[in-house]
């Protein structure tokens, strides 16, 4: 009987609070593959049913060899995940996303085992046209198109998620790799003015990890072979998100890539995707950061 799950990237911010999640659900032990180049040994789990590899994606045929026949499921969440830096690291971003996801893809064919695939909103905006706005979106979204034929090809398994902007325990909050929340979290404690990229007016629909890493089970367990997303039903601009941490702001030049409007309202016409919604709001969870933060500025 099959009883592994392998999670790539679990030893990063989606991929961690997901161990934790499977570790309480389930009685399978788990398997990280995790190069760290984001990850880090602070968000491992204290679990005798879990092990850590550090390792690329590339390799993973060669890393997992002797666990291939007792895997049944992989959460492949160990990818290169920002859209602005994709352009100043497309290598990083190819080899990872393009060349590591493919080898992926083809270790779970050759041994008949199912993904669960962590896919973005930032490819799905303008009709699918904002696929093309970044290295990052280009490389999503083919993937999920070598998802698709792969399963007319071969019958293929997978279940597809697509995140809107995460956030919560154990986000990055320093480097280039900082998620936008992360980012405001950690000026406010150090009494940094909070950065805006222009024009300030973007929307997004920021989404807790819990909300996230619950619908990606949701999608293992009911093994469907479906799309999803998992979102928040209010968008925010990311100014008026700077705003809730009522410290001062400053406006940074607006950048490549960028999107300027929440993806979830132009993929309606799509209607393969089953929209899941958080139950975490954006706005407690600020005022709860700021109570227990709090400084007089």
């Amino acid at each position: 009987m099959k009883k592994i799950i392998i999670v790539t990237g679990g030893a990063g911010f989606v991929g961690s609070n997901l161990i934790e999640l499977l570790i309480k659900r389930t009685n399978q032990k788990i398997i990280s593959l995790d190069n760290y180049s984001t990850g880090t040994k602070k968000n491992h789990i204290k679990s005798n049913r879990i092990k850590y590899i550090r390792g690329n994606t590339r390799q993973i045929s060669k890393l997992l060899s002797k666990y291939r026949n007792k895997i049944d499921s992989i959460f492949h969440f160990g990818e290169f995940a920002r859209i602005y830096q994709s352009f100043n690291n497309f290598n990083e971003c190819y080899d990872s996303n393009s060349i590591g996801s493919k080898s992926v893809f083809k270790f779970c064919l050759e041994n008949n085992i199912r993904i669960i695939y962590s896919a973005t909103s930032a490819s799905l905006g303008d009709k699918g046209n904002d696929k093309n706005l970044s290295p990052y979106a280009f490389t999503k979204a083919k993937n999920l198109e070598l998802l698709q034929n792969l399963k007319k090809w071969f019958k293929f398994k997978f279940e597809v998620i697509y995140f809107y902007n995460v956030y919560g325990p154990r986000q990055i909050k320093n480097g280039p790799m900082s998620t936008v929340i992360g980012i405001f979290e950690d000026h406010y404690i150090n009494r940094k003015t909070l950065p805006v990229v222009k024009p300030g007016t973007q929307t997004r629909r920021f989404t807790h990890v819990d909300d996230t890493i619950q619908v990606c089970y949701e999608a293992w367990v009911k093994n469907r072979c479906k799309y999803y997303s998992i979102s928040n039903k209010k968008s925010y601009s990311i100014l008026d998100v700077a705003k809730m941490f009522k410290s001062k702001i400053k406006f940074l030049k607006s950048r490549p890539g960028e999107r300027y409007a929440s993806a979830l309202t132009k993929i309606s016409y799509n209607n393969k995707i089953l929209k899941r919604y958080g139950k975490i709001k954006l706005k407690d969870y600020i005022s709860s950061f700021i109570k227990e933060n709090y400084y007089e500025n």
